[in-house]
């Protein structure tokens, strides 16, 4: 890698601060900026949509430059609620009045039950008490806990790289742990991104869509696509360099940053015990590459022989097939890993691990690790994706089952 891993997260970059406090079910997250940001974001394709991605929205078609906070809450989703979109402008209203900034230069996100009405008296006393804790210190840490709902560890990154002597920084932290699925987004997963380099919006804009397509929007634990996602990057230029100056090296280091969080979410996919690192490669288009790995990670079956160790590659091999990909199963291969062994289970569409072989004995082997590389390779064309995905168990269902209560 051409950038270093460090560490604190959304406040490593230059100018920024960030602080959270997270009570019983309830949490807010604030991170400030002391300057004006360049923003961008992607949100949930679903068409229910919660009443904070609305807002952002609004926010960010009318002032994409001059951003200079994110307030967060969870607990509550402020989705399909009666006033939720004024109770979210009343979040809003009263952060504006905590940090001495304009009401339109703050993004707001919210992750938990849909359906309730938001308690604003407890929301607003977490928000006066994150505030208290900003003024006092910055703790990335807290925050990134502050917006956690059913997810194990709060998760958090930040990178560096220098350009002519000066110093480039990237941090973020994201929560997320069910309702994981492609197409921006899922869990309800919350991501934010901090970045002191000097970027116009469309830079900008360009490369964060680039970034969640290659990671968040690989990402499957459960197929379900959440009200809430919502993916915010602000950029303060307090660095010094410019994006053009470059471009490449960032967009690989915001990739990562991404890539990472998604690894993260997926791996505390509510219930899970394992992840699985998913590459389909030798396709005939870009299309077929995302359409079979992520139908692979997406899996139920597939999903269940995880979580039992058991390398059932009967189960790999169909969810190619039914993903309406072009292919020809007599010349598909098949391996799986742990990142240090490997082994075939087809080669050149011919089963390797049968019943008694040494390669079936070593593929249970693999198995029985908490991280797994499967490798389809089709060998019809020089497309290939890599998704990520999780094992599913008994611990997935009580924990959805109780929900609400």
């Amino acid at each position: 890698m051409d950038f270093k891993i460090i560490d604190n997260g959304v406040i490593a970059p230059k100018g920024f601060k960030a602080n959270g406090v997270k009570e019983g079910k309830y949490g807010v997250g604030i991170i400030y900026s002391e300057k004006d940001c360049v923003a961008a974001a992607t949100f949930t394709t679903n068409k229910v949509v919660a009443h904070p991605v609305n807002l952002s929205k609004e926010i960010l078609k009318n002032n994409r430059e001059k951003i200079r906070a994110i307030i967060a809450n969870s607990g509550n989703a402020n989705c399909f609620t009666k006033n939720g979109y004024y109770d979210a402008k009343e979040m809003i209203k009263e952060t504006a009045k905590l940090l001495d900034i304009p009401e339109n230069s703050i993004l707001i996100a919210s992750t938990g039950v849909i359906g309730r009405k938001m308690p604003m008296d407890i929301i607003k006393d977490r928000m006066q008490k994150a505030h208290t804790k900003l003024k006092e210190k910055s703790d990335n840490n807290s925050v990134a806990r502050a917006i956690m709902t059913t997810d194990r560890f709060p998760k958090t990154i930040a990178v560096e790289f220098e350009v002519n002597g000066k110093t480039v920084k990237i941090g973020g932290i994201a929560k997320g742990a069910g309702m994981i699925a492609p197409n921006m987004l899922h869990a309800t997963m919350l991501c934010f991104i901090t970045t002191d380099i000097k970027i116009n919006n469309d830079g900008l804009t360009k490369s964060i869509q680039n970034a969640v397509d290659k990671s968040f929007n690989n990402a499957v634990v459960d197929g379900d696509t959440s009200t809430n996602d919502t993916v915010f990057i602000l950029a303060n230029g307090e660095s010094g360099v410019k994006y053009k100056k470059c471009a490449e090296l960032f967009d690989n280091a915001l990739t990562y940053i991404c890539t990472e969080l998604a690894k993260m979410i997926v791996m505390d996919g509510e219930g899970s015990t394992k992840l699985m690192e998913v590459c389909v490669k030798g396709c005939a288009s870009e299309k077929d590459a995302v359409k079979a790995s992520k139908s692979i990670v997406r899996s139920l079956l597939v999903k269940t022989a995880l979580y039992g160790g058991d390398p059932n590659w009967g189960r790999i091999t169909a969810a190619v097939g039914y993903s309406g990909v072009e292919m020809d199963m007599d010349k598909m291969d098949v391996l799986i890993s742990d990142f240090e062994k490997e082994v075939y289970l087809v080669r050149d569409g011919v089963p390797i691990a049968d019943e008694g072989t040494k390669e079936l004995k070593l593929a249970e082997e693999i198995m029985k690790n908490d991280k797994i590389k499967i490798v389809v390779d089709l060998k019809i064309g020089n497309y290939e994706n890599t998704s990520y995905g999780c094992d599913l168990g008994h611990d997935y269902v009580k924990l959805n089952s109780e929900y609400t209560t």
